[in-house]
Parts: structure tokens; C-alpha cells; sequence
């Protein structure tokens, strides 16, 4: 279905931005990044987040992400779900060197973070992600086409259980700033199957 942009709201604006019916752009500001405690000790909570309420307990959330300008360590971009400052998840490319980036999820709960990676190739400047929910355990999904998705993390979300916020980001949680840019937001039916393997221990 055609995804309407206006149903968007910042949870927090950036200082400079664009938005069309057909696209976002976003230019991070430095110093800005979503993360809590785990590893670092530190708790930053300002990135900009751009996102839409919805009580739908099954859907999935697909967008094309571009960062041709990203050149600092850590300059991301991609899919989120801010529920509060301390529940959350994210999926995205981070910068890292001119050979290779982070392509990974983190998943805070109860105000901690965890951060799941691989490496890619520091020549990809583009990826789509998908984002679906079924009720409170969701599934974040990249694409290099759009066409062929490829699961990158399950997750149970414990503040999920109702209404949801659940959108874009871009930050540059060091001293760096880059031009952010989505398009093809599209909400669907849920992408994410019901399982159908082995039987539950508790049968």
C-alpha cells in the first residue's frame, strides 16, 4: 500500500531536513546517536526519529535507505522503533574506515543496548530494511534490491504490546554531519510468517 508521509512525526527534529511524498532527507547534526549503557557506560539519546503510532499487531515496514555522503566512524542511517529513551530498536549501516562498515542491530530493553554486526564492504552506499511486527516480537530484514530480503535479528520488545512508534533515524555520533536518504516506504501486510517448525516443550 502507498505509504502517506504525513502520517510521520518527528519524536525529535533535526535541524535541517526535507520531506516530499516520495522522500526524506535528513542531514545528521555531529554528536548525536541512540544508545544505552551496555559496554561504553554512556547513555546518548538525541538522534533524530522520524516516525509513525499504530495499534496494528501485524504489519511490515519496508524503506530504501541511501548515505552516499556517510565518511566518519559511526555515520548511520536506517529503520527504527522508538517506544522511549530506554526502549527501543534499530537497524543500519555504520560507517567505519574506507574498507569496510558495520551492518547490524541494536535492541535496548529496559534501558540497555546489545549490538549485533557483520562487516561489509565500505563501497556499499545503499540498503533497503524491513521492519515486522507480529504483536510484541518483531524482525528486522535487509535487502540490497528491494527484492530478496535476508533476516539480521528476532527480538521480543517487552514495552511492545500495544501502540508502537516506528519509523527512520540517521546520526553521527561523532564529530561528523551527512546528507540521509529514504524513500519507497511502503507498510504491507506482514512479510514475517507464522513458524512452522517443531512443536512447543510446553505442549
Amino acid at each position: 500500500m502507498k505509504f502517506d508521509v504525513n502520517q510521520l512525526q518527528w519524536t525529535r527534529e533535526p535541524e535541517a531536513y526535507t520531506i516530499t511524498p516520495n522522500q526524506v532527507e535528513i542531514v545528521t547534526k555531529p554528536h548525536t546517536d541512540l544508545w544505552q549503557r551496555t559496554y561504553y557506560h554512556f547513555r546518548n539519546d538525541n538522534a533524530p526519529v522520524l516516525q509513525m503510532e499504530t495499534r496494528e499487531k501485524f504489519f511490515s515496514f519496508v524503506v530504501k535507505t541511501e548515505f552516499e555522503q556517510s565518511h566518519h566512524r559511526f555515520d548511520q542511517c536506517g529503520i527504527v522503533m522508538y517506544l522511549d529513551s530506554e526502549n527501543w530498536l534499530k537497524g543500519s549501516i555504520e560507517y567505519e574506515n574506507d574498507v569496510f562498515q558495520h551492518l547490524g542491530s541494536v535492541v535496548t530493553n529496559h534501558g540497555y543496548s546489545d549490538w549485533a554486526t557483520t562487516e561489509i564492504d565500505a563501497s556499499i552506499k545503499s540498503m533497503w530494511y524491513r521492519l515486522s511486527r507480529r504483536e510484541d516480537d518483531f524482525c528486522i530484514e535487509c535487502s540490497a534490491d528491494g527484492e530478496k530480503f535476508q533476516q539480521m535479528r528476532i527480538c521480543h520488545m517487552w514495552k511492545a504490546s500495544d501502540k508502537i512508534q516506528f519509523g527512520i533515524y540517521a546520526c553521527s555520533p561523532e564529530d561528523s554531519s551527512f546528507k540521509a536518504i529514504f524513500s519507497h516506504m511502503e507498510m504491507t501486510e506482514c512479510k514475517w510468517l507464522a513458524h512452522d517448525g517443531q512443536a512447543s516443550d510446553e505442549a
